[in-house]
C-alpha cells in the first residue's frame, strides 16, 4: 500500500470547521481551496483523509 501515492486537493473551505478537522487539513499540508499535495498512501494519511473526505478530492497516482 505504501508504494503508491495520492494526489489530494482541498475543494471546500476550512472556515467554520471543527478544530480536529482543521488539524487534519494542516497535517495533510493543505492551505487553501484548490491547493493540491502528493502524499504517500499510508494508513495514517488514509485516516486523516477519511476524517475530512467531504472537503477533499482524492486521486490515485
Amino acid at each position: 500500500m505504501s508504494n503508491s501515492t495520492l494526489s489530494v486537493t482541498m475543494i471546500k473551505s476550512k472556515n467554520g470547521r471543527l478544530p480536529s478537522h482543521k488539524a487534519c487539513i494542516k497535517g495533510l499540508g493543505l492551505r487553501k481551496i484548490n491547493h493540491s499535495v502528493v502524499l504517500e498512501d499510508t494508513l495514517e494519511i488514509r485516516g486523516m483523509i477519511n476524517k475530512v473526505s467531504y472537503m477533499l478530492k482524492i486521486r490515485e497516482l
